[in-house]
């Protein structure tokens, strides 16, 4: 049972908190849908989960030279012969093969129609609507149901393989991150190291979103990283000694992060942002949200998580803590690479070498966590925001 309504306590007596209505949990990240039941029964999640095939060729993808529709530069409805609240099928790959990077201090995040955004029906029957730049809450973030490295999180020079788990590098050093990061708990991932050209390098680890794409792992404020030459870790673009001979071709290497909740954040849950205020920018019939980054910003706010760090393995043993009271934010699994190396990432769940010093879950368990809490953040932000929600105010 999900829901609790009583006319009347057990004992027959009126109260003050009777009739009552609610939830018989009320930890809401814990509700959400039954994911395995619907695998089973053929109605899984999006075909990220099934990601096979798709050319990621770098220079065949859409630049990222912001091109924004309409006098607003916003995304616009088209002709009401068709609904403009449907999202074309996505590649086997799970994402669109043109698409805009993240670059040039803007990110770009693919959104899906959000069913349960008020007036959707009204917005496709409505003629007067054609032309017309398209709400942004009609739409929601569409959150990946896999794991994989992003297609448009990472240098354009970077070459993904068709399951997007594996990625080789191309001349000066830049990076690509995962889809899903993490805030709070254990958290653990895999690189194989595939191919390692003579000269050429890595660096893995985990960064925040707003980590430069165009440089090494660990040469800003928002990333951690640990170097293949001579086994240096990196943050902020200074180097440490921390495990002598370094890696190579052939080694598996683990990464593990941990963070703590701060005490006086207990009980309160944090959530993603929804990014409904957003301008919706359309890319060969798809809609992204655009997100200014603000570097100088972020910065200002970083401040160490106590208790937080970041453990290295390789092939099975533990290097030891790499870093410790790391900024505190959301982390996302990483790496740079310089010239020609290819890496193969494993997410989970099966690895090869998964810690037994320390409980810790693999990334592939964050994706339901993560779906649960976008979901959250959606309806949050469309009940707080009921009264502006209105197409004769925006329209007329």
């Amino acid at each position: 049972d999900v829901f609790i309504c009583e006319e009347r306590p057990e004992s027959g007596e009126a109260t003050d908190a009777h009739p009552l209505c609610g939830l018989v949990l009320t930890d809401l990240e814990k509700i959400g849908p039954n994911y395995e039941s619907l695998v089973r029964s053929g109605q899984g999640r999006s075909a990220d989960s099934q990601a096979s095939s798709g050319t990621t060729a770098p220079g065949k993808s859409r630049g990222t030279k912001r091109k924004l529709l309409g006098e607003n530069q916003t995304a616009t409805s088209g002709k009401k012969n068709k609904s403009d609240l449907v999202m074309p099928k996505l590649p086997p790959n799970g994402y669109p093969l043109d698409h805009p990077y993240n670059k040039d201090g803007y990110r770009y995040i693919l959104a899906e129609p959000d069913p349960h955004a008020p007036f959707r029906q009204e917005f496709d029957e409505s003629t007067d609507c054609a032309g017309k730049p398209i709400p942004a809450w009609l739409y929601r973030k569409l959150q990946p149901a896999s794991v994989l490295l992003a297609m448009h999180d990472r240098a354009p020079q970077l070459k993904l393989s068709d399951d997007r788990l594996s990625v080789t590098g191309e001349k000066g050093y830049c990076m690509v991150r995962a889809t899903h990061g993490v805030e709070e708990g254990s958290w653990y991932y895999e690189a194989t190291i595939e191919d390692m050209l003579e000269n050429s390098a890595t660096r893995i680890g985990w960064s925040q979103e707003l980590g430069n794409l165009q440089a090494p792992l660990g040469y800003d404020r928002f990333g951690y990283s640990w170097r293949s030459r001579k086994g240096t870790r990196f943050h902020e673009s200074r180097g440490y000694h921390y495990h002598d001979g370094g890696y190579g071709a052939g080694d598996t290497l683990g990464f593990l992060i941990e963070l703590p909740k701060r005490k006086e954040k207990e009980g309160q849950l944090s959530l993603p942002d929804a990014f409904k205020d957003r301008r919706l920018v359309k890319v060969k019939s798809y809609l992204y949200f655009e997100e200014k980054d603000e570097v100088q910003q972020a910065i200002k706010t970083l401040k160490p998580l106590p208790g937080s760090r970041i453990v290295c393995y390789k092939n099975g043993e533990c290097v030891g803590t790499a870093w410790r009271d790391i900024n505190e934010g959301m982390y996302f699994p990483a790496i740079s690479l310089y010239k020609g190396c290819t890496v193969r990432l494993n997410f989970g769940p099966n690895f090869k070498h998964k810690p037994k010093d320390v409980p810790c879950s693999g990334m592939h368990e964050s994706v339901d966590k993560i779906i649960v809490q976008q979901t959250m953040s959606d309806i949050l932000y469309l009940v707080e925001n009921e009264s502006q929600m209105r197409l004769d105010a925006i329209y007329f």
